[in-house]
């Protein structure tokens, strides 16, 4: 487990501390903690006690969190009232990356979750993406490729919780520029509980659907004033007229259009005979 330099443990000793007195974590990288894998932890807790300490950090006569939030909330579900702690001394900085790190450890910490703690630890303490790598114990491309996921809004992030998908079906939507379109896709490989590979062929297809359709487009072209349309159609028949062809033009205004008569003779007028 990642340990900062500057962490002071103030005493190897283990205090039992009252749950009520202790507050979470304002760092906490997960936000959604699931039921079912809770109740299994406090199960054991009632088993067996918290077996690893939590660690807390004193603040105005109460104590903050800084890892240890599941085994805390198990151990109030299990009915304990106190709970093994370990008092360290660090900055914001390091309370929130050991909470993170403690989270990594862990298998079921979200991705969507993982990103935004490793974006907070960036934006909040200033810190590169490669200087965040090297505290976490990551690669530069990695934590690259976390934070791309941010790029899904949270409508999409509801729903790859919702239908459980992968890290690599979120960076596979990343294809898709439009919400409408990511969202789609996510609710298609949703419900048909597609496989990583056959989203992935599922998103190109929609992406050379889209090409073929763009394609297939027209040019649209809108005269947005009505006068450079009728000053061309003038300028063609003097054109016309200079060329020796007796054409007519004939123009009617209403109020609701202007109708416009262009008659031009198949063949040139006949030329007088001698005399």
């Amino acid at each position: 487990m990642y340990t900062p330099k500057n962490a002071l443990y103030q005493s190897s000793r283990i205090h039992m501390l009252p749950i009520e007195r202790i507050t979470p974590n304002p760092r906490q990288p997960r936000r959604h903690f699931p039921e079912q894998p809770l109740r299994e932890l406090a199960d054991s807790i009632r088993q067996h006690g918290v077996l690893q300490p939590l660690s807390v950090q004193k603040a105005d006569g109460a104590y903050v969190l800084v890892a240890g939030e599941r085994r805390l909330r198990a151990a109030g579900l299990a009915g304990l009232t106190h709970v093994p702690c370990i008092l360290v001394k660090v900055t914001p900085q390091d309370s929130a990356l050991l909470a993170l790190v403690e989270n990594l450890q862990r298998s079921d910490l979200h991705y969507l979750e993982e990103a935004a703690a490793i974006s907070r630890l960036i934006t909040t303490y200033g810190m590169s993406q490669e200087e965040a790598a090297r505290r976490l114990g990551r690669s530069q491309p990695a934590v690259a490729n976390k934070l791309r996921l941010l790029r899904l809004s949270d409508e999409c992030g509801e729903l790859l919780r919702k239908y459980e998908l992968t890290e690599r079906h979120a960076r596979a939507l990343l294809r898709l520029e439009e919400e409408d379109a990511r969202l789609s896709a996510l609710r298609y490989m949703g419900e048909k509980r597609l496989t990583v590979a056959a989203a992935e062929e599922y998103i190109e297809a929609q992406l050379q659907k889209k090409q073929r359709e763009a394609k297939g487009k027209k040019p649209l072209f809108i005269i947005k004033d009505v006068r450079l349309f009728l000053n061309s159609v003038d300028r063609g028949m003097e054109t016309i007229r200079r060329a020796g062809v007796d054409a007519r033009f004939d123009r009617q205004d209403s109020e609701e259009s202007i109708t416009i008569t262009i008659q031009i003779p198949k063949q040139p007028a006949a030329k007088g005979g001698q005399s």
